[in-house]
């Protein structure tokens, strides 16, 4: 059968030697980093931008370098981290006798406590009835294959956090109905489940629901109907309903200062505003009403000080009236 290459631009050569005596027994993921190294070899490259470029996490990038600096395929240096393909020293290379593995059922947690679970450990879950069907289930939710690097996360998930397969299926069917699809993402929002104590698809439904509708009120107070808030804008919604506790009344009051004080849509001002009622210990609309109050009867009292000063400044007249009017009189009685 004959085959035509697509690809006529420019092209990224790799060695018969790797070919021959490292592909084979290195995984996937694996493979996959050392290509976009090899792609990417006159530059330095730190381990953040493989981890993007590939939706790689950063562990999943230091375990592959960790593989190939084993074997003298590349070399880290520098505080970065950076990667340099290693060319020298590897002319009779010895084919790894297999992939190093990680000790059986340990988590393994990166810098910054982002966990991962080896191959071994995935495949140790493949009697698993459940976990099975959730993996089917989940690819027929995302319209893909997964990769090993998306069977670890929900391998973590499921039996290393103990996260139920049927909750862990609505997270994959909440993610992709509000367009995520990235395994990034569903893994994000599954710790932050978790970290919240979301043991059951009730719980997160009613976690969802009412973050949906509390963004969607604020988005439609500030005239944003058109489109979802972006992450950041996400972040100080959530911070707003979940770090600092106010009710949706007092965020749609702050929103509504906000278009009346700037005039247009602005986060970051309404942020200010409840940062600053969060700081005072407001809890409802009577105490901003009472602060308003307060402020209000602060103000009068500067002005009414301001117009004080302003009338003992006055500069007095040192002009003695009663003197000028005797003096007046004793000329009318010399001129009779």
């Amino acid at each position: 059968m004959e085959m035509i290459c697509s690809f006529r631009m420019e092209a990224t050569l790799v060695a018969n030697e790797f070919v021959d005596h490292y592909m084979a027994a290195a995984n996937g993921e694996y493979v996959k980093v050392y290509l976009y190294l090899l792609r990417h070899q006159q530059e330095k490259v730190d381990i953040g931008r493989i981890a993007d470029a590939l939706d790689h996490t950063e562990s999943d990038v230091k375990r592959a370098l960790a593989y190939w600096e084993k074997l003298g395929v590349l070399r880290t240096e520098g505080e970065k981290e950076t990667v340099v393909i290693q060319n020298e020293g590897s002319e009779n290379p010895e084919p790894p006798e297999e992939a190093p593995a990680e000790p059986e059922r340990r988590v393994v947690r990166a810098a910054g406590g982002r966990p991962h679970y080896s191959q071994d450990q995935v495949n140790s879950l493949a009697d698993d009835g459940d976990f099975t069907q959730l993996l089917y289930i989940a690819q027929k939710y995302m319209n893909k294959v997964f990769t090993a690097r998306e069977c670890e996360v929900f391998a973590y998930l499921y039996d290393g956090l103990h996260m139920s397969a049927e909750l862990l299926e609505y997270l994959v069917e909440y993610c992709v109905q509000n367009g995520h699809t990235s395994i990034r993402y569903i893994e994000t929002v599954g710790l932050n489940w978790q970290e919240r104590g979301l043991n059951t698809v009730e719980e997160a439904r009613a976690y969802a629901s009412g973050f949906t509708r509390d963004s969607f009120a604020v988005m439609r107070c500030f005239g944003l109907t058109d489109r979802k808030p972006g992450d950041g804008e996400k972040k100080m919604i959530e911070k707003w309903f979940s770090q600092y506790g106010f009710t949706r009344e007092l965020v749609l009051e702050a929103c509504n200062r906000t278009m009346e004080a700037t005039h247009s849509p602005s986060f970051r001002y309404a942020d200010k505003i409840l940062a600053e009622w969060k700081k005072v210990g407001v809890r409802t609309v009577q105490d901003v009403a009472a602060l308003d109050g307060k402020r209000q009867e602060k103000k009068r009292g500067a002005q009414a000080k301001k117009a004080a000063n302003q009338f003992h400044n006055f500069e007095q007249r040192s002009t003695d009236y009663d003197a000028m009017v005797l003096d007046q009189v004793k000329s009318w009685i010399g001129q009779s």
